[in-house]
């Protein structure tokens, strides 16, 4: 059976060259020219891939991507983004907004088509690595309860409500409590982004995260110079004034 593809662009001719070669390459190829009509068929039947214009007639494609990453149905897809626009802020937005890959116009098919089949091997080895650790499927840190089947947090008996990408973030750190991941490691394990990027990604996320976890938040540590972990041990209480 075909992987599904949801191709995200406005220019017509663009449009057809890339569905014509995708389908070609095996792929079940979907096609919106409008970021809304884009969730909409991603909510319906999430794709492996989306490829995705940043200059469309509705919305921005940033906000598509973004909006793509909170949806728990569409969380976990592989998103290329492909556009004009190679300014390099251009790019590390994308890469904030939950992007995996990049590629500016003009482009070469082939280069696109060998892009999108490593981007769909890694998100299958993505979903490998966070897959239960241990035989059950229960993780503790401290007072949380990660349900690892379910995909949920629990405090207390109470369900939080964290975003995907925060609840892998949370089980790669208590996965291995005590142990400091740099923001490099954790580029690599929760995005799956390698090699040396200037991005307040991993910042921008443990923050949300701890608002999240709200009386837990402070069993995921910063390590100052290093990067963060999840504590072996109850937090410190707080100095007496």
């Amino acid at each position: 059976m075909a992987k599904r593809l949801l191709l995200v662009e406005d220019e017509p001719d663009v449009a057809r060259l890339l569905v014509y070669n995708l389908e070609a390459a095996g792929w079940a190829v979907t096609h919106a020219m409008r970021g809304l009509d884009a969730l909409a068929r991603a909510r319906v039947d999430a794709p492996v891939v989306v490829i995705l214009d940043v200059m469309l007639p509705d919305m921005s494609g940033f906000d598509v991507c973004r909006r793509l990453r909170e949806a728990p149905e569409s969380a976990d897809v592989g998103i290329l983004m492909l556009t004009a626009r190679g300014d390099p802020d251009d790019r590390i937005t994308g890469l904030e907004v939950g992007a995996d890959d990049y590629v500016v116009k003009p482009f070469v098919v082939r280069e696109i088509i060998l892009r999108v089949a490593a981007l769909a091997n890694r998100i299958a080895e993505r979903k490998q690595r966070i897959a239960p650790p241990g035989p059950g499927p229960a993780l503790r840190l401290g007072p949380l309860s990660i349900d690892t089947v379910g995909h949920e947090i629990t405090l207390g008996g109470t369900l939080l409500a964290l975003r995907p990408l925060e609840y892998k973030l949370l089980l790669t750190l208590a996965a291995a409590p005590g142990r400091v991941f740099s923001r490099e490691d954790l580029l690599a394990e929760v995005w799956d982004i390698r090699g040396s990027v200037s991005t307040r990604t991993v910042d921008v996320h443990v923050r949300r995260l701890r608002v999240s976890l709200g009386a837990a938040a402070d069993w995921v540590e910063t390590v100052h110079g290093f990067g963060y972990r999840a504590r072996r041990d109850e937090p410190p209480a707080p100095a007496q004034p």
